[in-house]
């Protein structure tokens, strides 16, 4: 796997000072983006399913362990405030049942089809492993009960023709290669994970009409920031004051998007 080769170019790493070791990340870090170019199409279509299996009333399941499990928890955690959506529609299932490296559960591969059974995956969900090796045994045995189901299956890997690739209708792919230390993929393969997811599920979001121009009118303002953050994107959509769109906002019990109709059909009266 090109994950796990040395880097020719930090072999005296353990000598550098830290100046050199953050130059040296930076300039490896730099060629991130153009490894997830090379997979855009991929992407989309995989946004165009995930946005299609939600609609249809389906839900989107993320499989990861270790680095890429933390990346689709954050993933799933942040889409219900971010957008709005309903919670329990996207859902990250890990080997460790959360962050908690230390353990071998990644090697167990009738964990994931114990979880996926448990919340009882069937033909209309979309699985996607999330694997910089692209061979997790935990991963790859979730994506295969999956496609048994009659599930759709993607994966996002960082290496070229893995087992999860076989075992997917759709893959991602960042050749992000080396690490600077060796083996290490929650740096390179791990910013890569992070871009694709980003750009997957805010694409699918888009596409399920959970923005109005550029602006996150779903959000839900659930603490003292997306308050401020709501009352902002009320007055630009809105084209009113932050004092009426506070009051608006207030008057819809939290509804961004609501508070935004109400304002602009007052004003068409």
């Amino acid at each position: 796997m090109r994950t796990e080769d040395r880097n020719p170019d930090t072999m005296n790493l353990s000598e550098m000072s830290a100046q050199e070791v953050v130059d040296v990340m930076n300039r490896y870090d730099e060629t991130i983006a153009e490894k997830v170019r090379e997979s855009r199409r991929e992407i989309a279509e995989a946004a165009e399913l995930y946005a299609r299996v939600i609609r249809s009333g389906g839900r989107v399941f993320y499989l990861g362990a270790g680095t890429s499990g933390g990346l689709a928890l954050l993933d799933a955690a942040e889409v219900p405030p971010t957008f709005g959506l309903k919670e329990g529609t996207v859902i990250a299932l890990t080997a460790e049942d959360g962050i908690r490296y230390l353990s071998d559960d990644e090697d167990d591969p009738e964990k994931a089809i114990s979880q996926l059974k448990e919340h009882g995956c069937n033909e209309n969900d979309f699985v996607i492993g999330v694997a910089a090796s692209g061979s997790t045994p935990y991963v790859l045995a979730g994506m295969k009960y999956a496609r048994s189901l009659g599930a759709k299956t993607a994966a996002i890997v960082c290496n070229e023709n893995t087992p999860m690739e076989d075992a997917a209708d759709l893959t991602m792919k960042a050749l992000t290669g080396a690490e600077v230390l060796t083996g290490s993929t929650r740096l390179r393969a791990g910013t890569a994970e992070k871009m694709i997811l980003n750009m997957l599920s805010t694409a699918a979001m888009v596409l399920l009409g959970m923005t109005w121009s550029n602006l996150m009118v779903n959000v839900i303002p659930m603490n003292e920031k997306l308050v401020r953050r709501a009352v902002s994107i009320i007055a630009q959509a809105a084209q009113c004051s932050e004092e009426e769109a506070e009051a608006a906002l207030s008057e819809t019990e939290g509804s961004v998007r609501k508070a935004i109709v109400n304002l602009i059909e007052s004003k068409e009266k």
